[in-house]
């Protein structure tokens, strides 16, 4: 049996809007393993979260969702109706959102809202519900995990609503989890335990993972893959090593000289930044989206546009400019 549990293919999402029709997802393409965790990386509204609302069909009703293969699992996606997709959601699918305390119900025990997934999908007895959800709320490090059924998502701290979020997407034995920044709300103390504790149930559980992210460190602990996105496009993509040893797309690049080096970066010294600003993706869009930021830009950028280059071990990013031209202008002194 394959191993391939979510493969996409030229995923868009298109939005009408006042200006417009807004393209915040334009073709891209991923997959993810059995076991394997994937970094989907960008700048806020580069087009990561509404990429995995559309893989759980949850987009707004207005927006547009196409692609040439959306299958889990081997299940084509595309053709579902909301209530094939209710099926799979917190069964086989689940999510872990950006912030708990909006996501959890403040109306409702946390054990009243672990337990309704498990009543929906598996139609067992409210017992064993309570059990399971005991049994997980353990597993993610929460103590008197009995008694933490009957309190509200306001008398838990944000790092144990979090953990709650985690338990309550692990209810059901998912195949794939999406986390969309499940650490961003949080201390950096924290943060760490939440990235170990996802770690360690992959593992034990074999789930794919897609992790969606701005922070490049979190990536380099976690990713077996990553995929750098920009302005609605994959512009790099590879095993996690080789794209952080040798960045290839300049926003990826870019990103990198963002965040300091233990060991290079002195204190005090500043960081680099990526100047300009993000494109406007309402209307026609021609060429490549970050020339306007980029310093390798030349006038086929705009004619061009993105063009694939393949390197070895499933590296890929997408350039007019070739390998030693980007390398050579990378290699030089960038301002800070």
């Amino acid at each position: 049996m394959s191993s391939t549990v979510l493969e996409v293919h030229n995923l868009r999402i298109e939005i009408p809007v006042a200006a417009g029709l807004l393209q915040p997802v334009r073709g891209i393409s991923f997959g993810v393993d059995k076991g394997e965790t994937l970094c989907i990386v960008g700048e806020s509204g580069c087009g990561k979260s509404l990429t995995s609302l559309a893989l759980m069909g949850l987009l707004p009703k207005a927006a547009v969702r196409s692609a040439d293969r959306l299958e889990f699992r081997g299940r084509d996606l595309r053709g579902l109706g909301e209530r094939q997709m209710s099926d799979i959601r917190g069964a086989s699918m689940s999510m872990i959102f950006q912030e708990p305390m909006t996501s959890l119900n403040p109306a409702y025990t946390i054990g009243n809202q672990l337990e309704e997934a498990y009543l929906r999908h598996h139609r067992g007895k409210r017992a064993e519900a309570r059990d399971r959800a005991i049994y997980l709320l353990e597993k993610v490090g929460i103590s008197a995990a009995a008694s933490r059924l009957k309190q509200y998502p306001h008398q838990l701290s944000g790092g144990l609503r979090q953990r709650v979020m985690i338990a309550m997407a692990l209810m059901c034995g998912p195949e794939l989890i999406i986390a969309d920044e499940p650490t961003t709300a949080l201390d950096v103390t924290i943060q760490a335990q939440i990235l170990h504790l996802l770690a360690d149930l992959q593992r034990e559980f074999e789930m794919g993972m897609i992790l969606i992210t701005h922070d490049l460190g979190i990536v380099a602990r976690v990713a077996d893959k990553v995929a750098v996105m920009y302005a609605g496009k994959i512009v790099e993509e590879g095993p996690c090593e080789r794209v952080f040893e040798n960045p290839m797309h300049p926003y990826t690049q870019g990103l990198l000289r963002c965040i300091p080096v233990p060991g290079k970066t002195r204190r005090g010294e500043h960081l680099g930044s990526i100047p300009g600003l993000v494109p406007n993706l309402v209307g026609d869009i021609r060429g490549c989206m970050f020339r306007n930021r980029c310093p390798h830009a030349v006038d086929a950028c705009l004619e061009l546009g993105d063009t694939a280059v393949s390197l070895d071990g499933g590296h890929a990013y997408t350039c007019v400019r070739d390998v030693e031209t980007i390398r050579a202008s990378s290699s030089e002194p960038q301002p800070a």
